[in-house]
C-alpha cells in the first residue's frame, strides 16, 4: 500500500440519501430498523472502512422518524469489534456535561471506535421542542459551540472547573479513558465560523464540495487555517461526501438513478431544498421559475446556501431543477458510473489535495451500500489506496490520528 491511505465513511439514512429513497421497489421499509443498520454496519466492517456516521436531527426530517444515534451506536458497539462508530449532537440544544459523558461511555462500550460529530443546529424546527420561539442565529451557536469543545474535551482530559459565557461546569467525569485516550471529533461547516471551528477543534471534517476545482479550494484553506491555529500537518482529515450510485455497467448505473429521480414528490424536493437553502418556504414561487433572491440565512447552512444558490444562478435552474438535482447528493460530489468510474473519481479528488477520503452516502438502503462496497471498494484495494485489513482497533488508528 502507498505511505498514504484514503478514509472512508458510511454516512448511513433509515432508507438512503435520496429523499425518494423510501419510495423505491428495494428499500427495506419493514425491517427493525436496528437490524438493518447492524447488517449494514458489519458489512461495512467487512469492508475494512475506517467508520460508519449517522447524523441526527431533534426533529422530525421530511415526517421520517429516527433512532436516537448513541443509543444506536451503543448497541453496534457490541455488533461489531473493529470498525468506528461516529454520532452526532449539536451543541445549541444539548449540555456539555450529558455529551461529554455519553460519547466517553461509548469509547469505553466500544473499546476505542467512538467520534462526536459537533455540529450547531440548522434546522430552525428543533427550537419548538425546546420550549424556544425562535431558533438560535448563527454567530451565537458558532461561540456556544467553541466553548461547548472547550468543556466537553477539558471534561474527558480530567480538568474538573469551568466558568465560560455560556456554562458552568464543576465536577470530575466519572468515566475510564479508552484506548484512543478521547473520542475522535467530526466538525461539518463551511462558512467562515465553521471552517474556523473546525480548524481550531476537530480530527475530522465533513464537507459538501460538488467539485474537484471547489474540493481543492477548501482543502488548501482549511490546512492553513489548521497551521495558523498551530496544528501540525495531517491532524486534520478532510472527508467530502460523496453520492454515488455504482452499476456493473454505466447504463445500469443511470438506469438505478434515473429511476429515484422519477420517484421524488414534488411536495418533498421542494422541502428539502428550502430547509437545506436557509429555512424558507418556497412554495409560493412556481416550480419552473427562477430561485429567488434570498436573505442570508440567520438560522440555517450558510455555506449551503451559498453552494446551492451558486449552482442555481451559475447554471441557470428553476426551483424544480434545483430540487433534481440536490434530491440525492444534496450538494455533496455526485457520481453515477461504473465501480470503476467511481473509483477514479476518488482517487483523482485523494491524489490532487482534494481530500484525505470520503463519507459515502448510499442512494438507497440496502441496495446503495451494497454496491459500493462489491463494486467500488474493491477497485480501491487492488490500486493499493485503501486497505485490505484493518491494522489497529481504534478509530484514530484507522484515522491515522495521534493518540489523545
Amino acid at each position: 500500500m502507498n505511505a498514504r491511505t484514503m478514509h472512508i465513511a458510511a454516512f448511513m439514512m433509515r432508507h438512503g440519501h435520496h429523499v425518494a429513497a423510501w419510495r423505491h421497489p428495494d428499500a427495506d421499509v419493514d425491517t427493525n430498523p436496528f437490524i438493518l443498520f447492524r447488517d449494514q454496519v458489519q458489512s461495512a466492517e467487512r469492508a475494512c472502512l475506517d467508520a460508519v456516521f449517522f447524523a441526527d436531527s431533534l426533529a422530525l426530517v421530511n415526517g421520517i422518524p429516527a433512532l436516537e444515534p448513541l443509543t444506536l451506536l451503543s448497541a453496534l458497539a457490541a455488533s461489531t469489534e473493529r470498525i468506528g462508530l461516529i454520532g452526532t449532537a449539536t451543541t445549541t440544544y444539548n449540555e456539555p456535561y450529558t455529551v461529554a459523558r455519553q460519547f466517553a461511555s461509548l469509547d469505553m462500550i466500544s473499546a476505542g471506535r467512538a467520534g462526536w460529530n459537533l455540529v450547531t443546529s440548522d434546522n430552525a424546527a428543533e427550537a419548538a421542542n425546546f420550549g424556544r420561539d425562535q431558533h438560535v442565529g448563527h454567530a451565537e451557536r458558532y461561540a456556544r459551540a467553541r466553548e461547548f469543545h472547550e468543556v466537553v474535551t477539558g471534561l474527558w482530559n480530567g480538568r474538573r472547573d469551568h466558568r465560560g459565557a455560556h456554562f458552568a461546569v464543576a465536577g470530575p467525569l466519572n468515566v475510564a479513558r479508552s484506548p484512543q485516550g478521547q473520542p475522535v471529533v467530526v466538525q461539518a461547516g463551511g462558512s467562515e465560523a465553521g471552517r474556523e471551528l473546525a480548524a481550531a477543534t476537530a480530527d475530522v471534517v465533513f464537507t459538501a464540495q460538488p467539485s474537484l476545482a471547489r474540493a481543492q479550494d477548501f482543502y488548501r484553506d482549511i490546512q492553513r487555517r489548521v497551521a495558523a491555529h498551530g496544528r501540525a500537518s495531517g491532524s486534520l482529515k478532510v472527508m467530502p461526501g460523496l453520492f454515488a450510485v455504482a452499476g456493473r455497467s454505466r447504463q445500469e448505473a443511470t438506469d438505478k438513478f434515473d429511476q429515484l429521480q422519477a420517484l421524488i414528490e414534488p411536495k418533498a424536493g421542494l422541502a428539502l431544498l428550502g430547509r437545506m437553502i436557509g429555512n424558507f418556504d418556497l412554495s409560493r414561487y412556481p416550480l419552473d421559475g427562477p430561485l429567488p433572491a434570498l436573505p442570508q440565512t440567520d438560522d440555517g447552512q450558510r455555506s449551503r446556501q451559498q453552494l446551492l444558490t451558486d449552482l442555481a444562478q451559475g447554471e441557470q435552474l428553476t426551483i424544480r431543477q434545483l430540487y433534481e438535482r440536490i434530491a440525492g447528493g444534496r450538494g455533496h460530489f455526485t457520481v453515477v458510473g461504473t465501480g470503476q468510474d467511481i473509483a477514479d473519481q476518488m482517487q483523482a479528488w485523494f491524489e490532487n489535495e482534494a481530500a484525505d477520503g470520503f463519507n459515502f452516502m448510499a442512494p438507497v438502503l440496502p441496495g446503495g451500500l451494497d454496491d459500493f462496497l462489491t463494486l467500488v471498494v474493491p477497485q480501491l484495494q487492488r490500486r493499493g489506496v485503501f486497505r485490505t485489513a484493518y491494522t489497529g482497533t481504534t478509530l484514530r488508528h484507522h484515522l491515522d490520528l495521534e493518540s489523545v
